[in-house]
């Protein structure tokens, strides 16, 4: 076969699809093909291309490092032709659903605010959003963009920086009237710290004390999975929480929250990313609309 003979691009959709459908006979289906179709069809790829694409000895599909990688830049290519085809029929005006994976205390607080006015912008994008604190990976999860705090970690994903938010520490004037308020560190340890429960929570909390920075180690008497529980279990009065500040700003300028120690605050920020794959090639213009949107009208 030459290669112009190859359908590439009809090679890459299928491939696509076993990968997000999980297996060959789900992509045989949605393709109108045969389970055996499908993996004859995988195996001319991994052979023209000489790298194994697919380990086959589990019961799961499971890529290998190449066949991530091609994955990866297949999306993108597949992505580019349906912009190509949809700009040539009806403009270059952007369009399709766009996925986004987010913490809830950054979608309720600066994201849901901002989605009337992108959509208005942008009214052929389709928006899917999901809140979790945990890491996600973007390929099980199929999301465009992931909005996450803290720096990136691998190489296969791009960032594209938000903003960046300081913390605070606060309590509700309830707590407060029963238990006291701190006026020092040596303080905080007898009252009761809400701490986060997910893996990547930071151990204690950073104060400034002396002049030096030390870090309090955390003996919460309650643990939560995100930072917008901690947010309400504060507003409960069930005890102390160290926030990000636009998460707790308008709790505080209305009085349900009190910031405390300020004096001892660090001043250390947690930086915020849009995270979406790639590797500097060509995004689809839904995406890019996003992105573009929100590096322009976050603000922390």
């Amino acid at each position: 076969m030459s290669r112009q003979d190859i359908n590439r691009s009809g090679e890459m959709e299928v491939f696509v699809r076993a990968v997000e459908l999980g297996g060959f006979t789900a992509a045989a289906h949605a393709c109108r093909m045969t389970p055996s179709a499908v993996s004859k069809l995988v195996a001319r790829l991994e052979a023209r291309l000489g790298a194994r694409l697919v380990n086959r000895s589990t019961r799961k599909l499971q890529l290998t490092p190449e066949g991530c990688a091609f994955y990866e830049r297949s999306v993108t290519i597949l992505a580019d032709i349906a912009e190509a085809e949809r700009s040539a029929s009806s403009g270059e005006l952007a369009a399709g659903p766009v996925r986004i994976n987010t913490s809830a205390s950054f979608g309720n607080h600066i994201l849901a605010p901002l989605v009337s006015g992108f959509l208005a912008l942008h009214p052929r994008i389709t928006l899917d959003i999901s809140y979790t604190d945990r890491v996600v990976d973007l390929l099980d999860d199929r999301a465009d963009v992931a909005i996450r705090a803290g720096p990136l970690k691998s190489s296969t994903l791009i960032a594209r920086k938000l903003g960046a938010t300081d913390m605070v520490i606060v309590a509700s004037p309830g707590y407060l009237e029963t238990h006291g308020t701190p006026t020092t560190v040596s303080d905080l340890e007898h009252h009761r710290r809400i701490g986060l429960s997910y893996a990547r929570s930071v151990e204690g909390w950073p104060m400034r004390d002396a002049g030096d920075i030390m870090r309090l180690p955390l003996t919460p008497g309650i643990q939560v999975a995100d930072g917008e529980a901690m947010r309400h279990m504060a507003l409960a009065g069930a005890g102390l929480g160290r926030l990000a500040r636009f998460t707790v700003r308008a709790d505080i300028k209305a009085g349900r929250l009190v910031p405390l120690l300020e004096d001892f605050n660090p001043g250390d920020t947690e930086e915020f990313h849009a995270v979406y794959i790639g590797q500097g090639g060509p995004l689809p213009a839904r995406v890019r609309a996003l992105l573009d949107f929100l590096a322009a009208n976050v603000s922390m």
